[in-house]
């Protein structure tokens, strides 16, 4: 266990940190799951509704830093083309 006040703050604010990148990355693996669900229904419009969402969570999780920003489009690529690759 840490002494010095400053290495207890630390330890303070990574737990803290830790909770939300965790929260966040759970919120983001949840959209690209319900993206992939509706693929596989085969449902084109929900797909694409999920998308969205999904872009715009994986976009928040970059901006926080929780994911790279190269990490983060390659997510967003990945699953675009799976949904493009749906019969309309």
């Amino acid at each position: 266990m840490a002494n010095i006040k400053s290495a207890k703050k630390r330890i303070r604010v990574t737990l803290k940190q830790t909770l939300r990148n965790k929260a966040i990355r759970s919120k983001t693996k949840t959209a690209m799951r319900r993206v992939l669900e509706a693929v596989s229904a085969g449902n084109a419009t929900v797909a694409k509704t999920a998308l969205v969402h999904a872009s715009k969570t994986i976009d928040k999780a970059a901006s926080k830093g929780v994911y790279h920003k190269k990490n983060a489009a390659r997510k967003k690529s990945k699953l675009a083309k799976i949904v493009n690759k749906i019969p309309a």
